[in-house]
This record gives C-alpha cells, sequence and structure tokens, in this order.
C-alpha cells in the first residue's frame, strides 16, 4: 500500500497508531513520521567517514531498539535513516553541490539534464559505511517479521 501523504502528520502519534502508518517505498515518510523523526533525525549525519560510521551506528542501534520493543514503525523509520545516509551521501559524492539535475530555464519543461559527476572519494566512503547497515537493516529476520505482520494487520 502507497505511502499516505493526506495524514495530518503535525497530529499524529505514529507510537500511538501504527495502523496509519504505511511503509510506502523507499525513504518515504521519512521526515513526517513522529515521534521518530525527532527521536533519529538528531543523529543523522554524513559529512566524514568518521562522522557516517558514528551516525550509522547510533541509528542502527535505536533500529534494534524498536525491534526489541516490537515497534515495527520506529524500526522501519530508523531503516529509512539508514537508508537515505547512503542516499544523500551517495549524491554528495557523485555531485559535490548535491544537485542532480541542472536548473532549466525552460517553463513548463519536463526534460532533466543530469549535471557532470564530481566524484567525492569521502563521500563515497560515507556512502559505503551507510550502505553496509543498510543492508543489514533491511535483512534483519525480525524486521522481517515485524514488517509481515503489520502488512498482514494493516495494509490489506
Amino acid at each position: 500500500m502507497a505511502f499516505d501523504y493526506s495524514l495530518d502528520f503535525q497530529k499524529i502519534d505514529f507510537r500511538q497508531h501504527p495502523e496509519l502508518y504505511r511503509v510506502g517505498k523507499g525513504e518515504q515518510g521519512v521526515l513526517l513520521v513522529e515521534p521518530y523523526k525527532s527521536e533519529i533525525l538528531p543523529y543523522w549525519r554524513f559529512k566524514t567517514p568518521e562522522i557516517a560510521r558514528e551516525s550509522s551506528e547510533k541509528i542502527y542501534q535505536l533500529f534494534l531498539k524498536y525491534l526489541e520493543q516490537d515497534d515495527f514503525v520506529g524500526a522501519d523509520m530508523a531503516r529509512k535513516f539508514i537508508q537515505m545516509g547512503y542516499t544523500r551521501s551517495r549524491r554528495y559524492a557523485n555531485h559535490k553541490s548535491g544537485r542532480k539535475y541542472k536548473k532549466t530555464s525552460e517553463e513548463g519543461s519536463s526534460k532533466k539534464e543530469i549535471l557532470p559527476y564530481e566524484v567525492d572519494p569521502v563521500k563515497a566512503e560515507s556512502a559505503a559505511i551507510f550502505k553496509a547497515k543498510w543492508v543489514e537493516a533491511k535483512t534483519n529476520a525480525k524486521y522481517f517479521q515485524l514488517l509481515a505482520r503489520h502488512k498482514q494487520m494493516y495494509e490489506v
């Protein structure tokens, strides 16, 4: 089931209402779902490999804590933050500005021109660190179990 962007994210506590949470695709909702966003975001950093290692480990520990509490929504949000650590650091590894597409001056143009790659080995290392944790999280047996249960209960 698709992520539901029509919900009032300012008012919903998803720890109290996990039935409203939809996994969606990739990182959908990562900066919306509370109280998890506020619990995880302060640790999300990827500027250097050292910072990425510390950040990914801290967020992974939160992931494990949520799993221990059978809190699927929290675990999924931690997984999404780890995934976002990978995708954002990979973006900066490929494009120094962090922008992938060139701004077009043509109004209504759907054509996007990709900016040239500028390889940044520091950000690439940060991306690799987050990717390893992301693979660890998304293949965790308990995560799979809670994901299946959540989908069975709420995303029928």
